[in-house]
C-alpha cells in the first residue's frame, strides 16, 4: 500500500466515525508562542483541547506535517527524523479510550484498512507514578481485543506520557503501539529495548492540564489525541526495516546518489596541505559525536541525513522561515549547513542542495500545495545559504592558520613543552576550537586533524563542555524558547492577534489589494507579518499604514467570530488561501462598522480575540525589512 493510499484510508476510515477532515497546519504554530515548530498534529489545536469550540465539531482527523529537532544527532539510523507527517485524530470531550483504542486495533488489522497481522503487534501503557495512576483501564481494553499480556509493557513516564508540548499545557497517559520488523514472526513476549519493534502508533490520553508549578490537573474537558507517523506505517506496510528504504525517501536518496563519487579508498587523506582535503575530509559530524564517514555503512548514514535535512529545510521555507542566527533561522540554517558537510563526505562537489529541493517539491507538491507556490523562494534560499556555508568554511580554514600563525593568548603553552608530534607546541583551547565550530561550522575532527600537524595539543575537555551547553540551548530552542504557557492567550497576545488582523487590512487598503499574508508570528511582545510586496515599503507609506490601524482602533469596532463553509467565506470576501483543504466549516472573524455595514476586516483564523478594536490599545511598527524575493516583513508592537 502506498502512502497516498495509507492517507487517504486514514481519513476515510475516521470519517466514517463520524470524524471531520481538517487541514494540515503550518509548521509556525500560529497560535504558540513556546515552541518553534509545529511537533505534532495536536499544536494547532491547543485551544480547542483547552475548551475552545472548533468549526468542525468534536470529532476530528487529518494528517500534519511536522518538525522536532532535539533528536538531530540520531537522524540517519532507521527510525529518527527531522521532518514527517502524523496521522491524527481527536476527541475534544467526546468519546474515550475504548473507543479509541478499539478504533487503533480494527484499523490497523482489518483487512479492509491496514490489514497488518496481529500476531506482528504489541502495545505499551504508562506503568502510574505520584502523578497519575497506572492505567490499568487501557490495558484491558487491549486484552479484550485479543492482545496477550505478554504483549503488553508497562513503562513510565518517560516512555508513555505526553505533552505538555511547551513548558505547560494539557498531557496526559498515552498506549502505544508497536510493529515487529525483524525476520519471521514477532517473539511471545514484548520487550521495549528490543529495537526490531518500531512503534507505529500513539494514542494519548489527555486528562491533565500541567501548570506553571508543576502541577497535573485533572482537565474540565478529557480529550483523545493519536498520532501515527505515515513514514513509519508506510516501512511497516513495505516490509521494510527502515523509514529510509520506502517510496517516501526512494527518490531522493536516489538523486543524492546519482550527484555522489564514492571514493576508491576508504582511508582519510593524510596530506591535509591539499587544497583538496576539505572535499575528502572523513569527519563531518557535530563535535565529537560522529565518527569517519568512510567506515562501512557510515556513507549511507550521510546520505540519510542528506535527505532527512533537505527535505526539513524545504518545507520549513515553504512555511515562511528563512536561514538566520536566531529561534527556527538557526534550526533551519544548521539542518541545511549540515547537508552540505555530509554531502562534502560523498564527494558532491557542486551546490547541490536546491537539486535535492527540487525532487522534494516534485515529491509532495499535489499533497501540499504551498510547495509549488513558494517554489521559487524555496530554491533561493537554499541556494544562498548552500554558496554561503561554503565560503564560510573558506573563511574558517584562514581562521585557523591565523590562530596558530599569530601564536594568540589562546594558545598557551603546554606544561609538558609541546607534544602531539610536531614542532609547534601549545595547547589549542576548547573553547577556540569550539568558536571554530559554532561560527565556521568546523567540525571538532577537522580542528584536531589540524592541530596534530602544527604539534599543538588540543583541550577536548573544554571543547565538550561548551558543545554540551551548545546542545542544551539547542534542545531548549526547539522545545520553547518564549516565556508564557502553551498556546498563549495572555491578554497582550490576544490584542496583537486582532492587531494583526488590522496590521493586514492596513496594508492592503495603503499598499493594494495584491498583497496578502505569507507568514505570521505572535508572541506576547510583538507580531511579525510577513506578506508579498514587489518593493521596499517606504517610510511615509509605514507610517500612513499605522495611523490606519490606530483610526480603526479608535473607532471601537466589534470584532466578530462566525462559524460557516469555506464557500460561504469565500463569496464573503474573506481573506484565505481557497485552493488550500479546508474542513467543511471554518472560524471567521469579521471586525466592522454595524452603523454603515463596512467591513474593515474579515480573515479565516482560529486564534484567540478581543471583543472590541478599542482594546488593542496603541498600534506601532517597529521594523519593516525583506526577507526574500518579493516577501517583506513588518514586526510591530502594541502599547
Amino acid at each position: 500500500m502506498k502512502a497516498n493510499e495509507i492517507r487517504q484510508n486514514f481519513l476515510e476510515f475516521f470519517e466514517s466515525k463520524g470524524h471531520t477532515v481538517i487541514p494540515s497546519a503550518s509548521l509556525v504554530p500560529e497560535n504558540d508562542p513556546t515552541v518553534l515548530f509545529t511537533t505534532a498534529g495536536m499544536h494547532p489545536l491547543v485551544p480547542y483541547l483547552l475548551g475552545q469550540r472548533h468549526p468542525g465539531g468534536k470529532r476530528l482527523v487529518n494528517y500534519q506535517k511536522s518538525a522536532r529537532t532535539d533528536d538531530i544527532e540520531e537522524v540517519g539510523d532507521d527510525a529518527h527524523l527531522t521532518f514527517f507527517e502524523m496521522l491524527g485524530n481527536w476527541s475534544l470531550g467526546d468519546y474515550w479510550k475504548k473507543e479509541a483504542i478499539s478504533w487503533s486495533y480494527e484499523f490497523l488489522t482489518d483487512k479492509k484498512w491496514l490489514g497488518l497481522d496481529p500476531k506482528n503487534l504489541a502495545v505499551s501503557v504508562f506503568s502510574g507514578d505520584a502523578d497519575a495512576p497506572r492505567d490499568n483501564e487501557s490495558a484491558e481494553i487491549w486484552k479484550s481485543l485479543g492482545v496477550s499480556g505478554e504483549r503488553i509493557a508497562y513503562l513510565s513516564k518517560k516512555d508513555n506520557w505526553w505533552g505538555p508540548a511547551g513548558m505547560t499545557g494539557p498531557c496526559g497517559p498515552d498506549t502505544e503501539m508497536f510493529y515487529w520488523t525483524g525476520d519471521g514472526q514477532a517473539p511471545d513476549k514484548f520487550e521495549p529495548e528490543n529495537t526490531k519493534w518500531a512503534e507505529i502508533w500513539n494514542d494519548v490520553f489527555m486528562q491533565y492540564n500541567k501548570t506553571s508549578e508543576g502541577k497535573f490537573e485533572p482537565l474540565e474537558q478529557k480529550n483523545v489525541d493519536t498520532g501515527m507517523g505515515l513514514e513509519r506505517i508506510t516501512a511497516a506496510m513495505e516490509g521494510k526495516p527502515s523509514i529510509f528504504e520506502t517510496e517516501l525517501f526512494a527518490p531522493i536518496l536516489e538523486k543524492i546518489r546519482d550527484l555522489s563519487h564514492p571514493t576508491p579508498s576508504l582511508s582519510p587523506p593524510t596530506d591535509l596541505s591539499s587544497p583538496d582535503y576539505r572535499r575528502t575530509l572523513p569527519s563531518l559530524g557535530e563535535g565529537n559525536k560522529e565518527v569517519s564517514h568512510y567506515a562501512g555503512g557510515e556513507r549511507e548514514r550521510s546520505e540519510r541525513i542528506i535527505a532527512d535535512h533537505l527535505k526539513a529545510a524545504t518545507f520549513i521555507i515553504s512555511d515562511g522561515v528563512l536561514p538566520s542566527n536566531k529561534g527556527r533561522g538557526y534550526i533551519l540554517r544548521r539542518l541545511i549547513r549540515r547537508a552540505v558537510r555530509h554531502g562534502q563526505s560523498l564527494e558532491i562537489e557542486q551546490e547541490f542542495c536546491t537539486e535535492i529541493a527540487a525532487v522534494v517539491i516534485d515529491m509532495y507538491q499535489e499533497i501540499y500545495p504551498d510547495l509549488k507556490r513558494h517554489k521559487e523562494i524555496i530554491v533561493g534560499a537554499i541556494a544562498e545559504e548552500d554558496i554561503k556555508f561554503r565560503k564560510t568554511l573558506a573563511k574558517g580554514l584562514r581562521e585557523f592558520e591565523n590562530l596558530v600563525a599569530k601564536n594568540t593568548p589562546s594558545l598557551i603553552p603546554s606544561p609538558q613543552g609541546g607534544g602531539g608530534g610536531g614542532g609547534g607546541g601549545g595547547v589549542l583551547t576548547g573553547k577556540d576550537a569550539f568558536d571554530l565550530f559554532q561560527t565556521y561550522g568546523f567540525p571538532l575532527e577537522l580542528t584536531e586533524e589540524l592541530a596534530r600537524e602544527r604539534g599543538i595539543n588540543l583541550n577536548k575537555e573544554e571543547f565538550e563542555k561548551e558543545f554540551a551547553k551548545h546542545q542544551e540551548l539547542s534542545r531548549t530552542s526547539s522545545a520553547g524558547v518564549f516565556k508564557g504557557g502553551l498556546a498563549d492567550h495572555s491578554e497582550r497576545t490576544t490584542r496583537l492577534h486582532t492587531a494583526t488582523h488590522l496590521l493586514q487590512a492596513g496594508l492592503r487598503h495603503i499598499l493594494g489589494n495584491h498583497l496578502y499574508q505569507r507568514g505570521s508570528h505572535v508572541t506576547a511582545e510583538r507580531t511579525r507579518f510577513d506578506f508579498n510586496h514587489p518593493q521596499k515599503v517606504t517610510a511615509e507609506e509605514l507610517e500612513k499604514v499605522e495611523e490606519w490601524v490606530n483610526s480603526q482602533v479608535a473607532r471601537d469596532l466589534p470584532v466578530k467570530q462566525e462559524f460557516m463553509t469555506p464557500r460561504q467565506a469565500h463569496d464573503l470576501g474573506a481573506i484565505g488561501l481557497f485552493d488550500e483543504k479546508y474542513e467543511d466549516k471554518v472560524s471567521v472573524y469579521t471586525i466592522s462598522d454595524p452603523a454603515t455595514g463596512e467591513i474593515v476586516s474579515r480573515e479565516f483564523c482560529g486564534g484567540p480575540h478581543i471583543a472590541h478594536t478599542a482594546e488593542v490599545g496603541k498600534f506601532k511598527i517597529q521594523k519593516e525589512e525583506a526577507v526574500a524575493a518579493g516577501i517583506r516583513r513588518i514586526k510591530a508592537i502594541v502599547e
